[in-house]
């Protein structure tokens, strides 16, 4: 029988292949493996912010992440933002092993990586996915998890996945939380700092 690669989380095995299927899932199907806790929000918007439990804090049950929204006077908007961040936190937060020797895509990922048009037969690919693209934090966790097995070598990395080490960066430069935590990943691997 084949061993089941694990992740390691705040006390929690995740199966590594959950990883990828907790991002993939519908918002309906994610908010059901949650805790939601509703309660009032406090800070600016008036009476009705301070007297209505609007604001919303989702645990994720198997990974024990949270995420939390109050931002607006609407529950079903904070609830709405609350996933989207805690999304952004499994991506963020997981890592799986990677193995060096097989270059294996997701299927996620392989549907955002194209060829330039005008490109010779030696070009590299490009990932294009932008922060609004519902792949994005799939992608976003799979790269981090290509990075963390190069231990933070950025040229390495980016060969593996099969695009350019700028476009590498680029992509891990559109969203802040997913530069901070690349940034992060490579500091512990004791590498400099992506400029």
């Amino acid at each position: 029988m084949p061993r089941l690669a694990i992740a390691w989380l705040r006390n929690y095995y995740i199966p590594v292949n959950d990883v990828q299927a907790y991002l993939a899932m519908d918002d309906a199907a994610l908010l059901a493996q949650c805790d939601v806790h509703v309660y009032k929000a406090s800070g600016p918007g008036g009476q009705h912010r301070n007297k209505v439990s609007s604001a919303v804090r989702v645990r994720h049950r198997a990974t024990q992440i949270t995420a939390h929204g109050d931002e607006t006077r609407s529950q079903h908007e904070n609830k709405r933002l609350a996933i989207r961040r805690l999304r952004m936190n499994i991506a963020l937060q997981l890592r799986r092993p990677i193995s060096r020797e097989t270059s294996e895509l997701p299927p996620v990922v392989a549907e955002c990586i194209f060829r330039p048009r005008r490109a010779g037969p030696d070009a590299k690919q490009r990932l294009q996915v932008g922060r609004k693209d519902r792949r994005f934090w799939a992608a976003a966790a799979f790269l981090l998890d290509v990075l963390d097995a190069f231990e933070g070598g950025l040229a390495n990395a980016a060969a593996y996945v099969g695009i350019t080490t700028s476009n590498f960066i680029s992509t891990l430069k559109s969203d802040r939380h997913l530069y901070a935590a690349a940034q992060a990943l490579r500091k512990r691997h004791g590498q400099r700092p992506i400029t």
